[in-house]
């Protein structure tokens, strides 16, 4: 049996689509649902290049437990994601006639109604796979010439800041149990346009407005008697 990471792998050295940080991101096209009622089926995040900072996240599933949480406190947030020009955009496996169903769910039922927000629907698998966080893989038998999925076949908690350039600077991926803080993409975003805008380094628990430093060793060491 022969992975498809593995023949991936062979097909370019170049690959490693568990690393993606400094990297373009992976292309997006797919269905979604945008704005809580309308199904489009072209979406992309090529859209945004040159215009917005995109956080993308991977949920596992719709109508279940930890998933509406998250999405619930991503809304909360999206006015500060917006003050940091930042666009918030979710992706499963589902399809968007779930992602609809599930938008027109009360919050009360265990819905999302009320999020405005972009959810792909990633049906085919491949952008989960292409961001390395599916929860399985797929394996080919050569003498029966038969594909096989071993593991989960969802999106692992995935969560990737891309700026507008379209390069990865964060991913971080959880545990299907494992919810996210929300606030800690946010302190990121800060970071990273800090980093942008001023050419420094943003040294441990840094947040807006605290002191960062300059990549030298006098810095660090001027920062250590300061803190």
């Amino acid at each position: 049996m022969r992975s498809l990471c593995g023949l991936l792998k062979k097909a370019s050295k170049k690959i490693n689509i568990m690393t993606l940080v400094g990297k373009q991101a992976p292309k997006v096209l797919a269905g979604a649902v945008i704005n809580g009622e309308e199904i489009v089926e072209d979406f992309n995040l090529e859209q945004y290049i040159g215009k917005k900072n995109v956080l993308l996240f991977f949920y596992p599933k719709d109508f279940t437990f930890v998933c509406p949480t998250e999405i619930h406190a991503f809304q909360e947030k999206l006015a500060e994601f917006k003050k940091r020009d930042t666009v918030v955009i979710g992706c499963s496996t589902d399809t968007e006639e779930t992602h609809l169903a599930w938008l027109n769910t009360p919050r009360d039922n265990g819905g999302i109604e009320g999020v405005t927000f972009p959810i792909i629907a990633d049906t085919a698998k491949v952008i989960s796979l292409n961001y390395g966080v599916l929860g399985g893989e797929y394996a080919f038998d050569t003498n029966t010439r038969t594909w096989s999925f071993s593991g989960a076949p969802i999106a692992y908690r995935g969560t990737f800041v891309i700026d507008k350039t379209g390069v990865v600077r964060h991913q971080s991926i959880n545990d299907f149990p494992l919810g996210r803080n929300i606030d800690e993409y946010i302190r990121l975003i800060d970071a990273q346009l800090h980093v942008e805008k001023y050419g420094e380094v943003c040294p441990a628990n840094w947040e807006e407005g605290e002191e960062a430093m300059v990549a030298t060793t006098q810095s660090v060491a001027e920062y250590f008697s300061k803190n």
